[in-house]
């Protein structure tokens, strides 16, 4: 699929996913302008920066993307160790010296020793290497004995790929610099290969998220379209947002427990906000209210009782907030 159609409905498309990790992972709700933005960036080939505070659903928009693309997923989450190279390849030093070791030892073959001691056996495929060629690095980690990405969503890498950079602020200047470089030239060539890995002629979604920890270079942000995602400040949006993501989310939740939950989140977020507590209860809290509630209580009776209890492990992370009502 080259684009995803725009839900008529304002609730947004509401996308299911494997139910193979946590209860919250099983649903995404993309709004029409993170459909648009996700178009766009199809169209225009360019990489899509998500930015906003935590928990806004930055990381889940990219597989909810790929499953209504049809596409394969791969994540990959940067961290202050990462390195543009990482991107692309990772060389397994280690299991080559103590295989070279293990052959001396032997006194294997001259000649066998070289080729179970080639580059490409300890090269294994990265995140970038998968998007933009996935027969290719298939076959790479076939031979260094390494896995392929699990598609738990049942995405087809024949259909394309989407790719997702998680946290790139976490990563100095030359990993975003980097992937720009990679990405416009659509090929790089891995150690130990004469020949370039090209770009298919699906080019991949390349999704890449941000916390906003480290200001991201001009000439990266340029050559990004950028979406922005955030709650609705205005209290009446944010308490029916929050609301209709708890439906999707648990349609088996009674409507005032619900509502009742955004409310509580409402108050302690904008104290927070107010007080410039961080991090600010979301989304991503809201939903683990409701869960833990659900889960823990048979009735709705007990259930708003128990809303007031786990409301402090929730809602009001930070010691400050806990001396507010």
């Amino acid at each position: 699929m080259t684009h995803i159609p725009i839900p008529r409905s304002a609730r947004g498309l509401a996308v299911e996913l494997s139910g193979q990790t946590v209860q919250d992972d099983r649903v995404h709700v993309l709004q029409a302008r993170e459909i648009h933005a996700i178009n766009a960036a199809l169209a225009a080939g360019r990489p899509l920066l998500v930015r906003g505070e935590p928990g806004v659903g930055k990381s889940q928009l990219a597989r909810a993307a790929a499953k209504a693309l049809g596409r394969a997923f791969v994540k990959h989450v940067i961290d202050s160790h990462t390195e543009s190279r990482d991107l692309m390849w990772s060389f397994d030093a280690v299991k080559r010296l103590a295989e070279a070791q293990l052959a001396g030892a032997l006194r294997d073959d001259l000649v066998k020793a070289r080729a179970d001691l080639a580059v490409c056996r300890f090269l294994q495929p990265g995140p970038m290497w998968w998007a933009f060629n996935w027969a290719s690095a298939e076959a790479q980690a076939t031979l260094a004995e390494a896995a392929c990405p699990s598609q738990p969503d049942g995405g087809d890498w024949r259909q394309g790929c989407v790719l997702l950079l998680d946290e790139i602020d976490k990563a100095e200047a030359e990993v975003p610099n980097g992937l720009l470089e990679v990405l416009g030239a659509r090929e790089f060539t891995p150690i130990g290969h004469d020949r370039p890995v090209r770009a298919e002629d699906t080019p991949p979604l390349v999704i890449i998220t941000t916390n906003e920890e480290r200001v991201l270079p001009d000439a990266f942000l340029r050559r990004c379209l950028v979406l922005h995602l955030s709650l609705p400040e205005e209290e009446k949006a944010l308490i029916a947002f929050l609301i209709a993501r708890g439906r999707a989310h648990f349609p088996q939740a009674n409507a005032a427990l619900l509502r009742k939950a955004a409310e509580m989140l409402h108050a302690d977020r904008a104290s927070a906000i107010q007080q410039h507590i961080r991090p600010y209860p979301g989304q991503a809290e809201y939903l683990d209210l409701l869960r833990a509630v659900l889960g823990m209580a048979p009735t709705l009776r007990d259930q708003k009782k128990m809303l007031s209890v786990i409301r402090d492990y929730t809602l009001r992370k930070q010691v400050d907030a806990l001396t507010h009502p």
